[in-house]
């Protein structure tokens, strides 16, 4: 168990830091087998640099295309959501131009 309450959880041989981001990989799956959104990605690693100097790495829980939106969506299943966590979601978001949404646990 982690120090915030979660459970490692495995599904389809694929391991998540917790059931509630297990959850919304089935979810998915499901969407994406309907035809809603396609080319689900788990785990998208998107790199702060400011000045040319590594400030940190900010990882995606799920990144994919939404048919109705017509737009890439950057999913982030957040039960706690810390200060380090909303300090990189910002800069992310400022440095990339993209918008991150959060699945509440």
């Amino acid at each position: 168990m982690s120090k915030y309450g979660s459970r490692r959880t495995v599904v389809d041989g694929i391991r998540f830091d917790s059931q509630a981001e297990a959850r919304r990989y089935g979810e998915l799956r499901l969407l994406e087998a309907a035809g809603s959104i396609f080319d689900l990605k788990l785990q998208v690693e998107y790199q702060v640099h400011i000045k040319g100097q590594h400030i940190c790495s900010y990882l995606a829980d799920f990144v994919y295309f939404d048919r109705e939106k017509g737009e890439w969506v950057i999913e982030d299943v957040k039960g706690v959501r810390t200060q380090v966590y909303r300090l990189k979601k910002r800069l992310v978001e400022a440095i990339y131009g993209i918008t991150i949404t959060e699945v509440p646990a």
